[in-house]
């Protein structure tokens, strides 16, 4: 009996030497809450940004009305983003924006394939990043070598936002996407 009461205390002080000597990892509060040093993961990122979304929004913040935006992602003006779905599933990441909106510069019914995913590096104490990469007919993403990366902000399942950094003469200001899923 002895034997095994010491074999159990050993086991025990094993467990709990080895899971202190651990990693530190981000708290595991869900995606619903807004990001700190404590945020989300880059997996639960992930996991919470799977499925439809569409963009309701672009705020400006911190950005003066003067400013001129002409285009966002190489692609088109804000207001041609407005509507748009952006499907991104899991598994292999790739994704795809539809626009919805016409305009004189928009391109209604146009869809742009991408491939997405999370940037995060362990101990920079930024947030996670939205990443993607538009691919067009023939490329291997592989092959491409530009991108575009939005700061993940905030999401309860059902709304996200996310924020893309514009430098400007004074410092920086953020176009701030607001989304909400789309049920299927």
């Amino acid at each position: 009996m002895r034997k095994h009461i010491l074999s159990v205390c050993t086991l025990f002080t094993l467990v709990m030497l080895l899971t202190s000597c651990g990693a530190q990892r981000k708290s595991s509060a869900g995606a619903g809450s807004s990001l700190g040093n404590d945020g989300p993961s880059a997996r639960e990122w992930r996991n919470g940004l799977k499925g439809k979304w569409v963009l309701n929004s672009v705020d400006r913040e911190d950005i003066p009305a003067a400013y001129t935006i002409k285009n966002i992602f190489d692609e088109a003006p804000v207001d041609c983003f407005i509507g748009s779905v952006w499907t991104l599933p899991g598994g292999n990441y790739q994704g795809s924006i539809a626009f919805n909106a016409s305009g004189t510069l928009c391109a209604d019914g146009a869809v742009r394939n991408m491939v997405w995913s999370v940037y995060d590096i362990p101990n920079d104490n930024l947030h996670p990043q939205f990443q993607f990469k538009k691919i067009y007919s023939g490329e291997k993403a592989r092959n491409v070598t530009t991108g575009y990366r939005l700061d993940l902000s905030y999401s309860d399942g059902q709304s996200l936002v996310m924020r893309m950094p514009i430098p400007l003469d004074n410092g920086t200001g953020n176009l701030v996407f607001n989304f909400s899923r789309v049920q299927d």
